[in-house]
C-alpha cells in the first residue's frame, strides 16, 4: 500500500492528462485519469482519491455536475476546477469547488493549489 497521495485528473483532452501526469508524478503524487464525468464518478466511488483536478467543459456530463455529485458523496475531498475559460470563475456553481485554476502550460498555480489542499486534508 503506497502512502503517495492520489490525484484524480478528469479531462477530455489527452494532452492535459499527459502533462498533468508528468508534472504531478514528478512532485511525488500518484495520478489516476478519467476522460469523462461518468468515468470520473465511477473511479471516485470505487477508490476515492486525495484530491480531484476537474475540467468543466466536457462532452456528456460537465464538470459542474461531476463536482456536485462528488461533493454529495465525499464533501471533504478537495476538488480543483481547471478550465481554459476564466469567465466560469464568476459562475455560482464553481464556488462549490475548493479552487478554480485557469488552464495554462505554466503549472505553478495548479501545483501550489494541489499542495495547499492536500496539506489541509491530512
Amino acid at each position: 500500500m503506497s502512502d503517495k497521495k492520489r490525484i484524480l485528473v478528469v479531462d477530455d483532452e489527452e494532452s492535459i492528462h499527459l502533462l498533468y501526469r508528468e508534472e504531478f508524478e514528478e512532485e511525488g503524487y500518484e495520478v489516476v485519469s478519467a476522460m469523462s464525468g461518468e468515468e470520473a464518478l465511477q473511479l471516485f466511488k470505487e477508490d476515492p482519491p486525495d484530491l480531484v483536478v476537474l475540467d468543466i467543459n466536457m462532452p456528456g456530463m460537465d464538470g459542474i455536475e461531476v463536482l456536485r455529485q462528488m461533493k454529495q458523496m465525499q464533501p471533504d475531498i478537495p476538488v480543483i476546477l481547471s478550465s481554459a475559460y476564466p469567465e466560469y470563475k464568476q459562475e455560482l456553481a464553481s464556488w462549490a469547488s475548493d479552487d478554480y485554476i485557469v488552464k495554462s502550460f505554466n503549472m505553478d498555480e495548479l501545483k501550489e493549489s494541489v499542495k495547499k489542499h492536500i496539506a489541509r486534508k491530512k
